[in-house]
């Protein structure tokens, strides 16, 4: 199969994914003489968390109850562990141009718990609650360009289409980023990238040249998406967080791992069954495992 053929059938798999607390009353002293004195609670910290199905933590029907946004995403775990109350704005298969250009979110799209966008695109309604909460906010995280990739799959150029996809990318990011850099002060923005999940082809029946389609995803992943995403980010002051990385996407194909239900398979390879739906169910999402090593990446990297 060709290099052209093969990232087509990543891409076709990638198609399917993809109130603060009250005041406290002033305190009197015994003493009549001495005086009043009033301690209000520290101003509640806001976390921000933007983006598609990886951020409203989209979970598979099969993985044992209805399809749809979960509170086992890594925003909720993220905002749980920082004592941050989270408003999750992001939209269950929203593309970067999307983000920035289409109005609303279909409330089954929506994240557990998250606001009426109110006939805002993702990136005005983020603006909106950063400034309505300036000063107060403690993290914002955006995770977007996955489902970018998706209508390749049905190019007859799929690596021109790829390449065209990316630039797009790209080019959102670079309109949305310095705005909401500009909107979010200098309150920490993390990006993210997603797991290699086609690394899992390695091990899918639904794959003949599952091992081909794995190696050349170590290079679409490391090289060409995770490359653009990155310097994106790093314009604004952002850090990036490449999870692709963090969950052993770039190991060693030739280390071995001994997995419960595949057998001796590569490591990186036994990593993605884990923490993807990708090996049981050829699903992209995170397992509440792989949310927790997101979660885990994003609380470093905002230490």
């Amino acid at each position: 199969m060709g290099r052209s053929a093969l990232v087509a059938a990543l891409l076709t798999v990638l198609a399917a994914c993809t109130a603060g607390p009250a005041g406290t009353p002033g305190t009197t002293s015994t003493n009549p003489s001495a005086p009043t004195t009033s301690s209000a609670p520290p101003a509640e910290r806001v976390y921000v968390s933007l983006g598609d199905s990886y951020a409203t933590g989209y979970r598979p029907a099969e993985a044992g109850s209805g399809a749809g946004s979960s509170p086992d995403g890594f925003a909720h775990l993220v905002a749980d562990q920082s004592d941050l109350r989270l408003i999750n704005l992001a939209c269950s298969g929203a593309t970067s141009a999307q983000m920035r250009g289409e109005a609303g979110c279909a409330p089954g799209n929506r994240a557990t718990g998250a606001p009426d966008p109110q006939g805002l695109t993702q990136l005005d309604a983020a603006v909106r609650v950063l400034r309505e909460h300036r000063g107060r906010i403690g993290l914002v995280t955006v995770v977007i360009g996955g489902n970018d990739l998706a209508p390749c799959a049905r190019a007859s150029d799929a690596l021109a289409c790829a390449s065209r996809a990316v630039t797009e990318v790209r080019a959102n990011l670079a309109a949305m980023l310095p705005v909401l850099r500009d909107a979010a002060g200098d309150a920490p923005i993390v990006g993210l990238t997603y797991p290699d999940v086609f690394l899992g082809a390695w091990v899918s029946p639904a794959f003949g040249n599952g091992q081909d389609l794995a190696r050349l995803s170590v290079t679409l992943f490391r090289d060409f998406f995770n490359a653009a995403l990155r310097a994106e980010y790093e314009k604004v002051g952002a850090k990036f967080v490449d999870i692709t990385e963090v969950t052993g996407g770039y190991g060693p194909l030739t280390e071995v791992a001994q997995d419960p239900t595949y057998g001796p398979i590569p490591a990186p390879v036994a990593r993605v069954c884990s923490l993807t739906y990708f090996c049981r169910l050829t699903d992209v999402h995170p397992t509440p495992e792989g949310h927790r090593v997101i979660a885990d990446a994003v609380l470093a990297a905002d230490r």
